[in-house]
């Protein structure tokens, strides 16, 4: 059985991308606290101001505007919605990501568009992914 630390330090490696980008966002929250709750809870942003600049190059590599960062997550549309999902996945700069059927919420138009990001990130960043289809 793994520690409370030990839990945490896996945590950073394997992150999950959900499949309904409708429900995996917290409404209340800002696109900026959404994706950077995970840079605060494994203290990888120093200050507030590294924090934004870390959320606003994350928004940028999955292909969002980085002014967009304090908007609501009703303000996106699904394709958007699960770039935001992605971005919040790749905040840790983690190894492994699960892909709970990602797509299966998006028009088949945006999917093509999302799988390619996906393809791209992977061989950027050297992720593994594990994608769930049923």
């Amino acid at each position: 059985r793994l520690s409370a630390s030990e839990m945490k330090t896996m945590r950073r490696h394997m992150q999950i991308i959900f499949q309904d980008p409708y429900a995996s966002l917290n409404p209340k929250m800002r696109i900026m606290d959404i994706i950077g709750e995970a840079l605060d809870i494994h203290q990888l942003a120093g200050t507030a101001s590294q924090r934004e600049k870390r959320v606003e190059e994350l928004l940028e590599m999955v292909g969002l505007d980085p002014t967009h960062a304090q908007r609501y997550p009703h303000e996106f549309s699904g394709g958007q919605r699960q770039r935001i999902g992605i971005a919040r996945a790749l905040a840790v700069e983690p190894e492994f990501i699960v892909c709970d059927e990602p797509l299966s919420a998006l028009d088949v138009s945006i999917q093509a568009q999302i799988v390619q990001l996906l393809e791209e990130l992977q061989q950027r960043l050297g992720l593994t992914y594990l994608f769930i289809a049923h």
